[in-house]
């Protein structure tokens, strides 16, 4: 770490330390959306802020660099934004889902609560207009119950970006491609 404060990020260890010294912020995705809506007129976003829209990198860092100064975990968000096996709230409008933002890069982690009960879930494929027939096997899972679960994904080389201070995502990537490069 201190070789990539000395060479890459002056004030990483303090950067880091601060991210450690004091819980998250916890914010729902309606509370969040509210306080950007207050912000738009100083921050000149460049995606309108509205309720249902799905947050940009711009405004996931608005909210952990300028608001809160701190990573911030968002949770309950518009059922129409998110995929179809995330458990809906009882409100009818929002999924169990949230995403953890922190300074400098935005989202690094996402999870849901998934759904778990078969009727349910078909009713989720139906809504979103989804073909059921690829997703045969997942709603086999749960033909005999299955038991409330959640899962998350943790995108490494954010994870990397943050602990080096690496400001370009394609340095943190082990076998990069990109057009023209490492075709298959």
């Amino acid at each position: 770490i201190e070789w990539f404060q000395k060479n890459q990020e002056e004030g990483l260890i303090a950067r880091l330390e601060n991210i450690l010294a004091e819980p998250f912020a916890r914010v729902s995705y309606t509370e969040a959306i509210e306080v950007l809506k207050a912000e738009e007129p100083k921050a000149q976003f460049k995606e309108k802020v509205e309720w249902g829209m799905d947050m940009g990198s711009e405004h996931e860092r608005y909210l952990t660099e300028n608001v809160y100064k701190k990573p911030c975990i968002v949770y309950n968000y518009p059922k129409d934004i998110k995929a179809f096996y995330m458990k809906l709230n009882e409100d009818g409008k929002t999924v169990r889902a949230m995403d953890v933002l922190v300074p400098k890069i935005g989202e690094l982690v996402g999870g849901s609560q998934r759904e778990d009960d078969r009727d349910r879930l078909a009713a989720m494929i139906a809504a979103k207009d989804l073909d059921p027939k690829p997703y045969w096997w997942y709603m086999e899972l749960r033909e005999y119950g299955t038991i409330p679960h959640a899962g998350f994904g943790l995108g490494f080389e954010r994870l990397v970006m943050l602990v080096t201070g690496i400001e370009n995502i394609r340095d943190t990537i082990p076998y990069p491609r990109y057009p023209g490069h490492a075709e298959f």
